[in-house]
């Protein structure tokens, strides 16, 4: 089960620690405020109040060993800059830091982010499906719990038929398409890149490396998809 480290309890770190455990993933939630903790407890896998810059106390908690950590820190910049370094120095695979201005999202690149939150333009939904399936192109919400993404076929897909894999059976997702590349000959020993769409594959259709899969399920079932 993936296990991820939200780092500040704000509306935004507190929906995303939510929508994480609705997505079946493990979610240390870390503050300083004991109100905030005391809020979250009961709906995270474990809450932990301490300083999120204090190298020995994140180490504590097995920091090290989650997939991300997302520094939702929104009101003091300098700590959340602090805590980016920090967890990149404790060797934390991916790190997510909230940046309000294009000049804070260069310095958590600089300091150690992988990527930046804005939490204006992007919904911590949106963000909970981009940490549990990191393969993903594209999400759209399509309500009561649903979703479609574009995702990259993961390497167990590879060379698999559909009827292969039971995508319905096993996972409870519908492919309704297949994004190909592929180089086309034109003549003379050169080639071009084509773009086409397989649009309801058959149960003989073979998933090729780099296709990009077009599915639809509930937000869970999507979030458990195999990732490389």
């Amino acid at each position: 089960m993936a296990r991820f480290a939200v780092i500040g309890l704000g509306r935004f770190g507190e929906e995303l620690a939510k929508a994480l455990i609705a997505d079946g993933a493990e979610v240390l939630a870390i503050d300083r405020r004991a109100a905030l903790i005391e809020r979250i407890r009961d709906e995270v896998t474990l809450a932990v109040r301490l300083d999120s810059t204090d190298p020995e106390a994140l180490r504590a908690q097995g920091i090290d060993e989650v997939e991300a950590a997302i520094v939702g820190i929104g009101e003091d910049f300098e700590s959340a800059a602090l805590t980016v370094a920090t967890l990149q120095d404790l060797g934390v695979r991916r790190i997510y830091a909230r940046a309000e201005t294009r000049i804070q999202a260069r310095i958590m690149l600089k300091v150690g982010a992988h990527a930046v939150v804005s939490p204006h333009r992007e919904s911590a939904l949106r963000w909970a499906h981009r940490l549990m399936l990191p393969n993903l192109q594209q999400y759209i919400e399509l309500g009561e719990g649903h979703s479609m993404i574009y995702a990259v076929a993961p390497s167990v897909f590879h060379n698999k038929t559909l009827l292969d894999l039971q995508l319905r059976r096993k996972y409870g997702v519908n492919l309704i398409a297949i994004k190909r590349t592929m180089m086309v000959p034109t003549g003379e020993g050169e080639s071009t890149v084509e773009e086409s769409v397989l649009s309801i594959p058959s149960a003989d259709t073979r998933i090729l490396p780099g296709d990009i899969l077009i599915v639809v399920g509930s937000n869970t079932a999507v979030s458990r998809l195999p990732q490389d």
